[in-house]
């Protein structure tokens, strides 16, 4: 009788379409009504069901397969014979050798952004010497004293090397095999009763360092279903993500100073000299600089520290914490209504002029002045100059990103330099062009506020929650709170704000497992903790950093080293962790997961990487000429120095992912945000009596909160210290190294004060990453020189509205002497 119905149905929309105008849709309607209704439908639908179900279990077959053929890998207690039996497993190790045969190898250093090429010389069981590659195309012999601690890293002793379980009677050595299908087990249990947004995972910084944990960290937090998922995007590059997002179309179209030839270079927020250069892979960036300066050009630095970069400028302007929105906003206004805008080859591919005309007319450097503490003529005269060079770029970093106007002000550094000719030039703002390329031909990345957190509402950014919600989503009340988390090599407790109620709050979940190679201040909360070989030990190749550095290169590093007995690699762990949690899915979805995942497994990092170059713009598959000639992996081995392919070259508009391949100069997003902004009344009062605003501030031994174990990195003087400017000191009658409080909403830190002409009046400023005092760790060394977290005085609820960016810049603390015993 349905059927009977159906074909009546759709008969009559049929006939209708024929006569009526416009019936295309009638008919196309009445069309599939009739197919829908026909008894050989049916009878396809079953036989596509069998399809999928038989490609359902081909799949799982395959995905078995391959689990054994890894599994097979891992269990070899001798990692040169897993090498041998799973060639490019995880690089070309050295063979083993007497230990006096000394030898060379050649590598980029994974620790921070500057990927400096090194030389080091070795016998087969350890370092002898490790000095800078001066082959090197990028780094060209540069080295900073992080990269002397790979030796240290490697031979640590307090580095796990196998997984452990935390028992009644503390941590217990588990095999792997125990501790996969513990965990594989609590977290069904976990998704079953209470639903995938019971699952979170935590992204540390250093995975962005380790090109196989990149790759396979997607697959993974895809198996869990849905989870939450948060990482250190979100205390740090999320607004130049945001912006690239709304302006360019991709979350990884984020322009680079092309330092090596600009003439003016403003640099806001940002210590290059101590950092090597974020969001900037710039190595030797003290050399870069004095060369601008060399050839005639001028440095300009805007921070509320005189800096060590500032110290190597023409110029520097103390600025207030998080007023660098208005300071933008008014060197646009100047540039607008003083027609000193160019827009050369991009002046067809530029939307909302008019609009942002508008919008900076209501900014103009007087009304910045009272927020910045800038003159007003000061304003007119930078936006002049930078306006007026023949070549100019605006860098901003940390101190942008990390403030309550984050999105809104890496959003104008690259308006300003849009505006006045100097993006997608020479000399200017540029995009690179990658070996690897990370934004595809016809992809588009980067989707907003599509879900929000439970408790603050906060928008999610590309598939991410703030962090800053993390604490909160875990203490909730009802069955929405995270009840399992999983932490991969990050450190949360130290790294992010409000960092004693993430502490306790890790206390309280059903299950955490931290893949990582220290019990540190986040993963001694931990169920389990697995370790991974590192370093030395992996090879490498830089997705990320080559993507964001000021000229175009490729390198790739062989292991030096086989890891210790049984120690797997992260995507090992990885992939062994998905193919046991994975979410069960049926139809499509279920067989191109599984897919993927097994054709993963089986490539390997370095086979997907050699898909990668040969795809890339300078490889062997772009076009039938380059079949022999282009690049991939192999040829990349052979070159041990790296490959040059030259500086950064215009790509603009032909790489925007923009629906019609333009700059939105004005996303609607941004806009409503500037507009709220100058609705309210934030300039306030400046701080007064014992009231401060706080920033952080960076030092070239320290990355982050994880080379602080390392002797030669920590050793010298206390530098978790209270900096203050003298005269704020004096009117507090306060003395140099004198024990101080800093007090916030959150509670207090008490630390040595350091008294400096260099910091602003009305500032204060404490090192990132300090804090190791918490019990139960194993960082014996960082323990000896523990110093305080910046982040338990950093309120949680002080975010960037538009990002959910914490905004550690500029929130307001008091100081004053400590509290003797029993006062507090």
């Amino acid at each position: 009788m349905t059927r009977l119905l159906f074909l009546f149905v759709g008969s009559v929309l049929l006939l209708l379409g024929t006569v009526a105008p416009g019936g295309t849709f009638m008919m196309a309607a009445g069309l599939a009504i009739l197919i829908c209704a026909s008894p050989w439908f049916a009878q396809c639908v079953r036989w596509l069901r069998r399809c999928f179900a038989l490609l359902d279990r081909m799949m799982k077959t395959m995905q078995r397969v391959a689990g054994r053929r890894m599994g097979g890998i891992l269990a070899a207690t001798d990692p040169d014979v897993a090498a041998s039996a799973h060639p490019g497993a995880h690089g070309a190790a050295i063979p083993p050798a007497d230990k006096g045969a000394a030898t060379t190898h050649f590598r980029a250093c994974n620790l921070c952004e500057a990927i400096c090429g090194l030389e080091i010389e070795h016998d087969t069981r350890s370092v002898i010497s490790i000095k800078g590659d001066a082959l090197d195309p990028l780094s060209q012999g540069h080295i900073c004293p992080k990269a002397l601690a790979l030796k240290d890293i490697h031979e640590d002793p307090s580095r796990l090397r196998a997984p452990v379980k935390k028992t009644a009677d503390g941590w217990r050595e588990v095999a792997w095999e125990e501790a996969f299908a513990e965990i594989a087990e609590r977290t069904r249990v976990i998704r079953d009763q209470h639903g995938d947004r019971a699952l979170a995972v935590y992204l540390g910084n250093p995975t962005v360092h380790n090109y196989g944990a990149m790759l396979f960290q997607r697959p993974f937090v895809r198996a869990l279903g849905k989870p939450q998922v948060f990482s250190a995007t979100s205390v740090d590059q999320l607004p130049h993500h945001f912006a690239a997002s709304f302006m360019f179309g991709h979350t990884m179209l984020i322009p680079v100073p092309d330092i090596d030839r600009t003439d003016f270079m403003l640099i806001m927020g940002a210590n290059p000299i101590a950092s090597n250069g974020s969001l900037m892979t710039a190595p030797g960036v003290r050399r870069r600089l004095k060369a601008i300066r060399k050839r005639g050009g001028r440095v300009v630095v805007v921070d509320p520290r005189h800096s060590e970069t500032a110290a190597l400028a023409d110029e520097h302007h103390f600025i207030r914490p998080g007023s660098d929105f208005w300071l933008l906003a008014a060197l646009l206004h100047v540039v607008l209504a003083e027609k000193l805008d160019a827009w050369g080859h991009l002046s067809g591919a530029l939307r909302s002029y008019e609009q942002l005309t508008k919008l900076a007319g209501r900014v103009s450097p007087e009304v910045a002045s009272g927020f910045t503490g800038i003159d007003a003529e000061t304003i007119r005269g930078l936006a002049r100059d930078f306006a007026g060079s023949a070549t100019a770029v605006c860098y901003g970093r940390m101190g942008l990103s990390t403030q309550r106007h984050g999105g809104l002000s890496q959003w104008l550094v690259n308006v300003l330099n849009i505006v006045t000719g100097n993006f997608d030039t020479a000399g200017g703002a540029m995009l690179t062009s990658p070996a690897v390329p990370v934004v595809g031909r016809d992809s588009t990345l980067g989707h907003f506020d599509r879900w929000r957190s439970n408790v603050r509402e906060l928008p999610e950014f590309d598939g991410q929650l703030p962090v800053a919600a993390l604490a909160e989503e875990m203490l909730a009340a009802g069955d929405d709170n995270i009840r399992g988390l999983f932490t991969f090599a990050g450190n949360p407790v130290l790294s992010t704000p409000n960092g004693r109620q993430l502490d306790a709050a890790l206390e309280g979940l059903d299950l955490h497992v931290a893949i990582d190679i220290y019990i540190n201040e986040s993963s001694r909360h931990a169920d389990f903790i697995l370790p991974t070989a590192t370093g030395l030990e992996t090879e490498h190749y830089d997705l990320a950093f080559h993507a964001l550095a000021v000229r175009n290169t490729a390198k790739f590093s062989p292991s030096l080293f086989s890891p210790p007995p049984g120690l797997r690699y992260d995507w090992q762990v990885l992939g062994e962790l998905a193919r046991r949690v994975r979410a069960p899915r049926r139809g499509l979805a279920g067989v191109r997961e599984r897919s993927i995942a097994a054709l993963m497994n089986w490539l390997t990092p370095s086979g997907i990487l050699n898909v990668g170059l040969k795809l890339g713009p300078h490889g062997a598959w772009r076009s039938p000429t380059k079949w022999f000639t282009g690049l991939s992996l192999r040829r990349l081995r052979q070159a041990p120095h790296g490959i040059d392919f030259g500086p950064l070259e215009s790509k603009a508009p032909g790489c925007l992912r923009t629906r019609d391949k333009k700059i939105n100069l004005v996303p609607t997003v941004l806009r409503v945000r500037f507009e709220e902004v100058l609705a309210e009344d934030l300039a306030g009062s400046a701080p007064h009596g014992n009231t401060f605003e706080l920033i952080g501030r960076r030092d070239l031994r320290s990355n982050n909160s994880w080379m602080h174990n390392v002797p030669r990195l920590i050793k010298g003087k206390n530098r978790a210290t209270l900096l203050m400017n003298r005269e704020d000191a004096k009117r507090l009658c306060l003395q140099e190294d004198q024990i101080v409080r800093v007090q916030s909403r959150i509670g207090s830190i008490e630390l040595p004060l350091q008294q400096s002409d260099d910091l602003m009046p009305g500032v204060v400023s404490i090192p990132h990453g300090f804090g190791h005092n918490r019990p139960g760790t194993r960082l014996p060394v960082a323990e000896a020189n523990a110093g305080v977290s910046i982040n338990d005085v950093t309120d949680e609820r002080v975010v960037d509205p538009l990002t959910g960016t914490a905004a550690f810049s500029g929130q307001r603390v008091t100081v004053g002497p400590m509290m003797p015993s029993g006062d507090a």
